[in-house]
C-alpha cells in the first residue's frame, strides 16, 4: 500500500501536552505529506499553526463517521465507505482557529501547494470548510464525471473510489471486481474515455487500453504497466501501486 505515516501535531490533548494526530489517522500519499509539510512551513512563517483533527480513514472508520452522521451525532455529511478522500490517504480536517489568518488567505497558500478546499468559498461558518483534499491526478476523475462522461456516481464520489482504489483498498460498490474498477480509473487518470468506472471490461475499456498501448491480458500485469504510465505522467505521487487482489463474493 503506497500510504506513508505522517507526524503531525493534532487538536487532541493528554494531561495537559498536546498529542500528535493518532497513528490509526496518521497515514497519506506521499504528495499528500509533501504538500502538508510545504503548507505547515508557510503557515508557521505567518505566525499559525496546522493543527489536525483527522487524516485517514480505515473502512471502518469511514462507516462509523458515517454512522454517526445518520445519526445525528455528528453534524457535518459523512459519506459510506467508497466515498470519502479520507479513505485514500488524501484528505485532512484542520483546526480552523489555529491558523491564525483568514480562511481566504489560507486558501492562497494551500491550493498552489495542492490542498483544495471541499467548499465553494472560504467562509468558515460553512460546515466542511476544514476540510482539505489533496487531489493530484485523481482530479482527473472528477472532472470526467463533472463533463457527464460518467454517470454512474457522482463526481467526487468517483474521484474518491478511483483513489481509494489505486491504495489497495477495497471500495465496496465493485464487489469482485476491484482490479477491473482500478483499471478503467486509472485510464481514465490517463486520459481515456471509457464510460463508467462500474468493474465491467467491455469495449470501451479494451479501445481505451489499445490506446494507451495496454495489452488486454492479466489483470495485474494490466495494472502494473498502467502505474507505468501514471508514474511517467505524475512523477511523486506514489512509487508503485497497490494491485487490488480479486474479491470473491
Amino acid at each position: 500500500m503506497p500510504l506513508v505515516t505522517i507526524d503531525i501535531e493534532s487538536i487532541y490533548f493528554q494531561d495537559g501536552q498536546r498529542l500528535s494526530l493518532p497513528p490509526r489517522m496518521a497515514h497519506c500519499t506521499p504528495d499528500m505529506k509533501a504538500a502538508v509539510q510545504r503548507v505547515s512551513l508557510e503557515l508557521e512563517a505567518r505566525g499559525g499553526k496546522l493543527f489536525l483533527s483527522d487524516m485517514f480513514r480505515s473502512h471502518d472508520m469511514q462507516l462509523q463517521s458515517h454512522l454517526d452522521f445518520v445519526s445525528g451525532k455528528k453534524s457535518a455529511f459523512s459519506p459510506p465507505p467508497g466515498g470519502s478522500m479520507h479513505e485514500a490517504g488524501r484528505a485532512l480536517d484542520l483546526d480552523l482557529d489555529a491558523l491564525k489568518i483568514s480562511l481566504a488567505e489560507f486558501w492562497d497558500i494551500a491550493r498552489p501547494n495542492g490542498l483544495f478546499p471541499i467548499v465553494s468559498e472560504p467562509n468558515s461558518h460553512l460546515k466542511e470548510s476544514w476540510h482539505f483534499d489533496c487531489r493530484g491526478s485523481f482530479d482527473r476523475v472528477h472532472k470526467y464525471y463533472s463533463a457527464g462522461k460518467g454517470t454512474n456516481m457522482k463526481a467526487y464520489e468517483a474521484m474518491s473510489a478511483s483513489a481509494i482504489l489505486a491504495v489497495g483498498i477495497q471500495v465496496d460498490r465493485f464487489g469482485g471486481n476491484q482490479q477491473a474498477a482500478a483499471i478503467q480509473a486509472g485510464l481514465i487518470r490517463l486520459g481515456h474515455e471509457l464510460g463508467s468506472i462500474d468493474g465491467s471490461i467491455g469495449t470501451k475499456t479494451r479501445d481505451a487500453l489499445a490506446a494507451a498501448g495496454i495489452p488486454d491480458g492479466n489483470p495485474t500485469t494490466t495494472l502494473q504497466a498502467i502505474q507505468q504510465l501514471l508514474d511517467q505522467q505524475f512523477p511523486g505521487e506514489a512509487s508503485e501501486i497497490a494491485i487490488p487482489a480479486p474479491v470473491h463474493v
